[in-house]
Protein backbone atom coordinates (compact mmCIF):
# COMPACT_ATOMS: atom_id res chain seq x y z
CA UNK A 1 0.00 0.00 0.00
CA UNK A 2 1.06 3.54 -0.68
CA UNK A 3 1.54 5.80 2.34
CA UNK A 4 0.24 9.24 1.49
CA UNK A 5 0.03 12.44 3.54
CA UNK A 6 -3.59 13.59 3.62
CA UNK A 7 -5.60 16.25 5.35
CA UNK A 8 -8.61 15.42 7.53
CA UNK A 9 -11.17 15.70 4.71
CA UNK A 10 -9.11 13.58 2.30
CA UNK A 11 -8.65 10.88 4.97
CA UNK A 12 -12.39 10.67 5.57
CA UNK A 13 -13.07 10.48 1.84
CA UNK A 14 -10.54 7.63 1.44
CA UNK A 15 -11.91 5.79 4.49
CA UNK A 16 -15.46 6.00 3.11
CA UNK A 17 -14.26 4.79 -0.30
CA UNK A 18 -12.50 1.80 1.26
CA UNK A 19 -15.54 0.95 3.38
CA UNK A 20 -17.83 1.02 0.32
CA UNK A 21 -15.40 -1.16 -1.65
CA UNK A 22 -15.28 -3.64 1.25
CA UNK A 23 -19.08 -3.83 1.47
CA UNK A 24 -19.30 -4.22 -2.32
CA UNK A 25 -16.81 -7.10 -2.29
CA UNK A 26 -18.73 -8.79 0.51
CA UNK A 27 -21.96 -8.49 -1.50
CA UNK A 28 -20.20 -9.99 -4.55
CA UNK A 29 -18.94 -12.90 -2.44
CA UNK A 30 -22.36 -13.45 -0.86
CA UNK A 31 -24.09 -13.49 -4.25
CA UNK A 32 -21.41 -15.90 -5.56
CA UNK A 33 -21.91 -18.18 -2.56
CA UNK A 34 -25.73 -18.16 -2.74
CA UNK A 35 -25.77 -18.65 -6.52
CA UNK A 36 -23.55 -21.73 -6.45
CA UNK A 37 -24.70 -23.20 -3.14
CA UNK A 38 -28.40 -22.99 -3.91
CA UNK A 39 -28.16 -23.03 -7.69
CA UNK A 40 -26.30 -26.33 -7.81
CA UNK A 41 -27.29 -27.65 -4.40
CA UNK A 42 -31.05 -27.84 -4.89
CA UNK A 43 -30.84 -30.89 -7.14
CA UNK A 44 -31.67 -34.35 -5.95
CA UNK A 45 -28.61 -35.82 -4.27
CA UNK A 46 -28.43 -38.59 -6.86
CA UNK A 47 -27.87 -35.92 -9.56
CA UNK A 48 -24.90 -34.23 -7.86
CA UNK A 49 -21.63 -33.88 -9.72
CA UNK A 50 -18.43 -34.20 -7.71
CA UNK A 51 -15.14 -32.31 -8.01
CA UNK A 52 -12.16 -33.63 -6.02
CA UNK A 53 -14.61 -35.62 -3.89
CA UNK A 54 -16.76 -32.61 -3.01
CA UNK A 55 -20.24 -31.93 -4.35
CA UNK A 56 -19.96 -29.35 -7.16
CA UNK A 57 -22.11 -26.85 -5.28
CA UNK A 58 -19.76 -26.99 -2.27
CA UNK A 59 -16.61 -26.85 -4.40
CA UNK A 60 -17.74 -23.80 -6.38
CA UNK A 61 -19.41 -21.91 -3.52
CA UNK A 62 -16.99 -22.57 -0.65
CA UNK A 63 -13.62 -23.65 -2.04
CA UNK A 64 -13.38 -21.85 -5.38
CA UNK A 65 -15.34 -18.88 -3.98
CA UNK A 66 -12.80 -18.47 -1.19
CA UNK A 67 -9.88 -18.59 -3.64
CA UNK A 68 -11.65 -16.13 -5.98
CA UNK A 69 -12.55 -13.59 -3.29
CA UNK A 70 -9.08 -13.82 -1.70
CA UNK A 71 -7.40 -13.05 -5.03
CA UNK A 72 -9.88 -10.25 -5.72
CA UNK A 73 -9.30 -8.76 -2.25
CA UNK A 74 -5.53 -8.85 -2.68
CA UNK A 75 -5.83 -7.04 -6.02
CA UNK A 76 -8.27 -4.43 -4.72
CA UNK A 77 -6.24 -3.69 -1.58
CA UNK A 78 -3.05 -3.19 -3.59
CA UNK A 79 -4.80 -1.09 -6.23
CA UNK A 80 -7.29 1.09 -4.32
CA UNK A 81 -6.43 1.13 -0.62
CA UNK A 82 -3.94 3.61 0.84
CA UNK A 83 -1.85 3.48 3.98
CA UNK A 84 -3.18 6.44 5.93
CA UNK A 85 -1.14 7.74 8.90
CA UNK A 86 -3.31 8.35 11.96
CA UNK A 87 -0.62 9.78 14.26
CA UNK A 88 -1.62 13.39 13.64
CA UNK A 89 -5.40 12.86 13.73
CA UNK A 90 -5.87 14.73 17.00
CA UNK A 91 -4.18 17.82 15.58
CA UNK A 92 -6.02 17.53 12.26
CA UNK A 93 -9.36 17.26 14.03
CA UNK A 94 -8.55 20.33 16.14
CA UNK A 95 -7.69 22.26 12.97
CA UNK A 96 -10.91 21.06 11.34
CA UNK A 97 -13.09 22.35 14.20
CA UNK A 98 -11.48 25.78 14.42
Amino acid sequence: MRRIAMNFKEKNKQINKEALITVGLYVIFFIWWIAFAYGLGLKDISEYNYILGFPAWFFYSCILGYVFISALLAFVVKRYFKDIPFEDDAKAEEDHHE
